[in-house]
This record gives structure tokens, C-alpha cells and sequence, in this order.
């Protein structure tokens, strides 16, 4: 007897009737849709809600030229084209704006350039031969009011700029100031007869109240969410958001995703930072102070690379990616191997300067201790919360479609052919050709133990529920190749 969904059993009008069930047809590929947390300038005005922007120059209509959430997009779709971003962006009442200072004295001696990096990007300002401090700091001064992507707005007093950041908040202080980058092997020097003093970027304060901002994304899905707050309320209430009781990751809620930001420090200060959180829903990366991009653009383009990497296969590990747009420490000011082992060891993700990149290392999570505060490596790496996402929306997707309307009977049940009835066996059989799937895939292995250990029982106090153990084996990430070369000068003769 088969079980029909629309046409009923009682039709009396002839002729032919038919409905179409897509139940066993299978499902598509999930979207895994990218999220940007960004501050806009101060002299923008925006609603905080979310909106889909594809293209960076939209990032600056929303957030203001040069704005974070500007420079956030720009990195971000830099290293991943295609990907489907929205955008949250907000602006802080509350607070202080960063400012640093260029003082410039004497008198060119020769023609040539100022070359000020703010940021990591550069300004440029033409110097004629006996061109002076006042005239020059007035053309420094228009050079990077007139840029789009500067940060900071300029104003010249005398041989004096004071750059102001274009939005309030802790995060100002992060942009980086310095004078001629590339040194004169790159083709940059103050004319001779001039001298340029630079004051760091200081004094910016507030960040914001992040619990609220989240409240604006709802349960919408991302996998991929890129803020560049570390401070202490704000990544408690990202905790707090992503958590496996009542976050995002709770069996209520089953939305997943996973946060990624940056932090600036020395070797101290971030191995401290690091121990200091145990969160297995957010990665960090490490960045060395002498690096010349924010924390922000930083963070933007370590989840671009890992969104492109993830989205082709969650399985895989995401080293070697390249983060684009980003330029390394000074030689002389990048993390040694210890140093980052010690990172790496304490919830911090690395990134290394290979092959002419900056490249993701290991994206490793601040999750570090069990709630015995015993050491835990379940959730060391990120790829293993993307595969976890990966593999239950499978199941789910799988199980829903196939038995979302089907009755519940025991094992021995004699139904007829056709009839929408499930039995655990029947349960168990699909999930065992679901796991057969996913090790196709290369997701998870060893399907004769996963057959082995598998229960599927119905529960005896709901008749109306199946209580299923699932034992995935995760297919690991190849991250160590250690190889003994034990060499001989000469093998010896056979006797």
C-alpha cells in the first residue's frame, strides 16, 4: 500500500491524478554565506541591520571611503571572489578617535617624494627642490584627504599633521604609521634637507556593545564571521552567541559558523592573551607588531582564505593559504618556529611569510582545556567545527527530506510495500549508507568500526522518537611530515 502525500484516499472523480515527492531525489550543496562585523565612519549614518553587499565599492557607500567596513570587504574579496558576503555594519556613539601626528622640519635640498604608510597603504606627496616643512605638511595633508582608502582624516598646522581616525573606538590605535616602507632599495627616501617625525596612532577609546550588534543577525546563517574586537566583553559575548547550550551551536538552534578575528602583539603578550580565553567557536591570528595592516583587514582576509578552503572541502586543512593584501613583519620581527609553536600551543593561529605571501599556518582555535580544565585537543583545529557543521546538515538534510512525514513502527513490522513507515533497522540502514557518502567525500573514515558502534534504538518511555548513538571517525589533517634520514657514506658489502 503506498503512502500518498496530497492525493487522497477517498477520490471518487475519475481520471488520472499524480503528485510529485522529491524526498529521495537528494539535496544540494548548502550556501556557506560569509559575514562582516564593521565599523562605519563617523559622518555616516546607518540602521545596523544586515545587508548583502557584493562589491567593495557598496562597502563604501554603506560604510564611508576608507571606513573599516570598507577596508574589511575590500580584503575580504580580495581573497575570496566569489563568495556570498553580507555586511553589519554600525558606528560606536560612544568613545574617542585615534589620532598620531607627522611633524616634518627644515628644507628640501633636492626634489623628490614623501611616502607616509597609513595602514600599510600608501600616500605619496611630491617635494620640489627648497619646498618647506609648512608647504610640505599642507601637501601631505591633501594627498591623504584625497585618498579613498586612508583611514584617517588629515589637517596641517604649520610643518605640523595631526591624522585623526574617521571612527571612534580601541581599534584606531591599530593603524599603523611609517615612513617610506620600502626603504631606499624600494625607491623610497625623505629628500635630503627634510626630516619626518611620526607619532603613533593612541588615545582612541570605546568598543562596542556587542551583545546588541549580534542581536541584528538573528538566526540567520554564516559560517564564516569576521569582527577584529578582542576585547574581553566582546569576545565573552561571541562566547556567549556561538555557545553549544543556547548559542548557535545548541541542539535548539543548529546554525553553526565560526568567528575569526586578529590580535597584534608580542610573544608574551598574545601567549598571555591566549590562555587567557577557551573557546572552540572563534580563531585568532597572531599578528607580529611590525605587521602594517590593521587587525581588521587582517582578519578579513585569514577568513577569506579559510571561507575559499573550506567552502571547496571542510576537510581539508587550510594551511598554506595565502592572505591577500597583506604584508608581512620587518625580517628580524616575525615569529621563530618556537615562538609560534608556543602560540599555537596556547589558542593563538599563526600565519608565516612563504613564497613571497603572508599564509595561514594553522588555524587553531582558542580552545584549549575541558570544563575539568584538563588539556583537550577535540577542538584544537577549526576545520574539525566546519566538518562537524558539514556533517550534521548532511544528516539532517538526508533525513528530513527522506522521512520527514513517515510513521514510527518496530523492527519486525509487517507493513506493505510502499507504506510510509520507518523502523530503527530501516533508520539504521540509511544512516549507514549516509556515513558510506560522506567517506566517499573524504569527510570522515573507517565506516566498518562506524557500523560497529552505531546504535539506533527506538525510545521506550516516546513512542513517537528514535534515539540515535553516531560515531564519526573525522578524516584528519596531514600537519607533521617527520622523517628520519639515517645516511650511510657507503652501504656495506653483502657478506
Amino acid at each position: 500500500m503506498v503512502s500518498f502525500n496530497q492525493i487522497p484516499a477517498d477520490l471518487a472523480v475519475p481520471l488520472f491524478y499524480a503528485e510529485t515527492d522529491n524526498s529521495q531525489a537528494g539535496g544540494g550543496l548548502t550556501q556557506l554565506r560569509r559575514l562582516i562585523i564593521g565599523q562605519v565612519n563617523s559622518d555616516v549614518e546607518t540602521d545596523g541591520a544586515l545587508i548583502l553587499v557584493s562589491g567593495s565599492s557598496q562597502a563604501a557607500q554603506i560604510g564611508g571611503p576608507g571606513s573599516m567596513l570598507h577596508a574589511m570587504h575590500t580584503k575580504f574579496r580580495s581573497g575570496d571572489p566569489l563568495g556570498e558576503i553580507w555586511c553589519l555594519p554600525f558606528k560606536l556613539d560612544d568613545g574617542s578617535a585615534a589620532s598620531g601626528k607627522v611633524t616634518l622640519s627644515g628644507v628640501a635640498g633636492e626634489p623628490g617624494l614623501l611616502s607616509l604608510y597609513i595602514g600599510g597603504k600608501r600616500i605619496r606627496a611630491t617635494v620640489p627642490n627648497g619646498g618647506t616643512a609648512a608647504a610640505m605638511a599642507a601637501a601631505l595633508a591633501t594627498a591623504i584627504n584625497a585618498s579613498t582608502d586612508a583611514a584617517v582624516l588629515a589637517v596641517a598646522a604649520g610643518p605640523e599633521v595631526t591624522l585623526t581616525c574617521k571612527w571612534l573606538g580601541l581599534t584606531g590605535n591599530d593603524v599603523q604609521l611609517e615612513m617610506n616602507r620600502l626603504g631606499s632599495a624600494g625607491g623610497e627616501k625623505t629628500p635630503s634637507g627634510l626630516t619626518v617625525a611620526v607619532t603613533a596612532m593612541a588615545g582612541g577609546t570605546g568598543s562596542p556593545e556587542m551583545v546588541e550588534l549580534l542581536a541584528a543577525v538573528g538566526d540567520e546563517e554564516f559560517d564564516f564571521i569576521v569582527q577584529p574586537y578582542t576585547d574581553t566583553a566582546s569576545l565573552d559575548a561571541l562566547r556567549d552567541w556561538m555557545n553549544d547550550i543556547s548559542g548557535r551551536w545548541a541542539y535548539s538552534a543548529q546554525i553553526y559558523g565560526h568567528v575569526y578575528s586578529a590580535r597584534r602583539g608580542t610573544l608574551g603578550e598574545s601567549v598571555a592573551f591566549g590562555r587567557a580565553r577557551n573557546d572552540p567557536h572563534i580563531t585568532i591570528n597572531t599578528m607580529e607588531v611590525g605587521m602594517p595592516e590593521p587587525v581588521w583587514e587582517n582578519a578579513a582576509a585569514s577568513a577569506a582564505r579559510n571561507a575559499v578552503f573550506i567552502s571547496a572541502d571542510p576537510a581539508r586543512p587550510t594551511q598554506t593559504g595565502e592572505l591577500v593584501g597583506i604584508n608581512p613583519a620587518p625580517a628580524g620581527q616575525r615569529f621563530l618556529l618556537n615562538e609560534r609553536q608556543s602560540l599555537l600551543s596556547n589558542g593563538m593561529a599563526t600565519s608565516i611569510y612563504s613564497g613571497g605571501a603572508v599564509r595561514i599556518e594553522r588555524a587553531v582555535t582558542t580552545y584549549q582545556r575541558n570544563a575539568y580544565g584538563q588539556t583537550d585537543r577535540s577542538y584544537l583545529d577549526s576545520e574539525t567545527l566546519h566538518q562537524t557543521a558539514y556533517i550534521l546538515r548532511f544528516l539532517k538534510g538526508r533525513i528530513t527530506s527522506k522521512y520527514g512525514r513517515h510513521k514510527l513502527a518496530d523492527d519486525g513490522t509487517k507493513f506493505g510495500a510502499g507504506q510510509a513507515i520507518v523502523t530503527p533497522n530501516v533508520i539504521r540502514g540509511e544512516l549507514v549508507a549516509a556515513y558510506s557518502a560522506l567517506e566517499y567525500e573524504g569527510i570522515v573514515e573507517n565506516a566498518d568500526l562506524f557500523n560497529q558502534y552505531l546504535i539506533v534504538e527506538r525510545d521506550v518511555n516516546s513512542p513517537n522518537r528514535v534515539n540515535v548513538l553516531f560515531p564519526p571517525d573525522y578524516v584528519n589533517q596531514l600537519r607533521v611530515f617527520a622523517l628520519l634520514n639515517q645516511f650511510r657514506l657507503q652501504y656495506p658489502a653483502e657478506a
